[in-house]
């Protein structure tokens, strides 16, 4: 009998989530050819989205990034390093080879301003808001509505009299 223990039943679920992801791509045949999905994390900061992907052991120059005013796209390749022929290689639970990230947001951006950082395996695109789409505090003058009120009822009045 084997006995497994889950330290944290998260990590579990998100690799089920994407192994039915990829299942489902393929069969859909919409799912561009991966060998391996980057996890992506993306927060809400009210005027900007802040997306991070975790790419370690992916060189800067096998990277390639696009963002439209409402996605973002992530691709490149990680490749194993080499071994000696004296090496014997015990042990590798590290997926190589190449990655396809589509990520569709909830708000559009200025993809114009994004700004990107990639250092020590992380990548980080911070993505603004397009100025509509940023959460807006707007102060109602109470003076003007009870006018604007007290001019209606006026105005109905009008015109019930006329009747």
């Amino acid at each position: 009998m084997i006995v497994r223990h889950y330290l944290d039943p998260f990590t579990e679920i998100n690799a089920i989530r994407r192994q039915i992801n990829d299942v489902f791509g393929e069969l859909a045949g919409t799912a561009a050819k991966t060998d391996w999905t980057p996890a992506l994390r993306v927060v809400d900061q009210g005027n900007e989205f802040v997306l991070t992907a975790i790419l370690a052991g992916v060189n800067a120059d096998n990277l390639n990034i696009q963002v439209s005013n409402d996605a973002v796209v992530i691709s490149g390749e990680r490749k194993a390093a080499d071994i000696t022929d004296e090496a014997k290689l015990l042990y590798d639970d590290v997926r190589y080879g190449r990655f396809h990230r589509v990520l569709n947001l909830p708000d559009a951006i200025q993809n114009d301003s994004v700004e990107a950082d990639f250092s020590n395996g992380m990548l980080t695109l911070t993505l603004p808001k397009v100025v509509e789409a940023q959460n807006k505090v707007v102060k109602i003058n109470l003076g003007n509505l009870k006018g604007a009120e007290a001019s209606a009822i006026e105005e109905a009045d009008e015109a019930n009299n006329k009747v």
